[in-house]
C-alpha cells in the first residue's frame, strides 16, 4: 500500500464524520458570491494523531507535524532544519507526467502571464516565499502535485507574485479555520475591496494529490470554490491550525502540494496580529461575500522555485 492509499484508509476508518463547508477561493465569489459557511469542531485535530501512528510511512516524505494548540503552539508547523530523506519509490512515480492547463472563461479579473508548459518539471523541490515579516520556504510534494508545482514554477519565473498582497486571514475563532490565503495579483488586502479573492492567472487546472498530505498545521493548499473542483488557479493557503483537518471529512478538494520547512513564525506574527472584518462585519468572509484582511499587511516581495 502506498502512501496516499494508507493515508486515506486511515482518514475513513479514523476521522469523525464532521460537516465543515468548505474555503472560500476565487470561484467561490465570481459565482455570485454563493455562501459559504464554516463550523468549528471539537477534535479536529485528531488526524494529526492517526497520521502519526497509522501511517510510518508518510513521515519519510514529509516532516512531523507540531503539536496541535493552534497559535499557542510552537513557533515552526515543521522541523526548520534541512528537508527529510524523500521516500524515492513515491518520485519513481510521479502523478503525472502531462500537465493540462486551460483558459479561465468565468471572465474574473486576471494578470496575464502566458500557460505553464505541459511538460512539468519533476525536480522541484523547495519553493522560498520572502515576504515583508521574513522568508517562507515550502518543501513541495512534486511527485503527488507536478502540475501545481509546475504551475509555481512557472508563475514564479514570471514574476506572478512580486508585490502582491496576502488577502485573507480565517481564524478558528472566526470561521473554524486558521490560514493565511494568498495568490491573488490584484487583491488590495484592505478588507474592503469586494474583489479580493477573485483574480488569477487567465488559466485553470484540475485538482491532485487530494488526501495525500493531511491539513495539519504547516500544510499548503490551493484555494478554490468548495463546489468548483478542478479549477485551481494562482490562489493559495497555508495552514496554521489543526482545525483544518475537518475540511478532509467532507471531501473538500484543496489541491494540497506542500509543507511549511522554515518560517511558520511569521505566518504566527500574522495570525496572532488578528484581522481586519469585511466592510466591518467580520461574518461576511463566512458567507462569502468578501475577506477578512490580516491587520498586519503581508506583501510577497518575491517567490522562487529551486531544485
Amino acid at each position: 500500500m502506498n502512501v496516499e492509499e494508507a493515508l486515506k484508509a486511515a482518514m475513513s476508518e479514523h476521522v469523525a464524520d464532521v460537516r465543515a463547508p468548505a474555503m472560500m477561493g476565487q470561484a467561490v465569489r465570481r459565482r455570485h458570491r454563493s455562501h459559504v459557511l464554516r463550523s468549528r469542531t471539537a477534535g479536529a485535530a485528531m488526524l494529526t494523531v492517526v497520521v502519526a501512528g497509522a501511517i510510518p510511512g508518510l513521515t519519510a516524505l514529509y516532516p512531523d507535524p507540531a503539536p496541535a494548540g493552534g497559535l499557542n503552539g510552537p513557533a515552526t508547523a515543521r522541523s526548520e532544519s534541512a528537508a527529510p530523506a524523500t521516500d524515492k519509490s513515491e518520485l519513481a512515480h510521479p502523478a503525472a507526467t502531462t500537465c493540462s492547463y486551460r483558459m479561465d472563461t468565468t471572465g474574473t479579473a486576471v494578470k496575464k502571464v502566458g500557460m505553464p508548459p505541459s511538460k512539468p518539471d519533476l525536480k522541484a523541490k523547495t519553493m522560498t516565499i520572502a515576504t515583508n515579516h521574513g522568508t517562507i520556504v515550502i518543501r513541495l510534494a512534486t511527485a503527488q502535485a507536478p502540475c501545481t508545482v509546475n504551475s509555481f514554477a512557472f508563475l514564479a519565473k514570471k514574476n506572478f507574485f512580486d508585490n502582491t498582497r496576502c488577502h485573507r486571514l480565517a481564524t478558528p475563532e472566526a470561521t473554524g479555520l486558521g490560514m493565511l490565503q494568498c495568490g491573488d495579483p490584484l487583491a488590495k488586502g484592505d478588507g474592503k475591496s469586494k474583489d479580493d479573492g477573485t483574480g488569477g492567472p487567465g488559466y485553470v487546472f484540475d485538482d491532485e494529490n487530494l488526501g495525500g498530505i493531511p491539513y495539519t498545521r504547516g500544510t499548503v493548499a490551493m484555494a478554490q470554490g468548495g463546489e468548483d473542483a478542478n479549477s485551481n488557479g494562482s490562489q493559495f493557503w497555508i495552514s496554521f491550525s489543526d482545525d483544518n483537518t475537518q475540511l478532509a471529512s467532507q471531501g473538500s478538494a484543496y489541491t494540497p502540494f506542500g509543507v511549511v520547512l522554515k518560517g511558520m513564525n511569521v505566518v504566527d506574527k500574522i495570525a496572532k496580529g488578528g484581522f481586519i472584518p469585511f466592510k466591518g462585519d467580520p461574518m461576511a468572509d463566512v458567507r462569502g461575500e468578501g475577506s477578512n484582511a490580516p491587520k498586519i499587511p503581508v506583501i510577497i516581495k518575491n517567490v522562487t522555485v529551486s531544485h
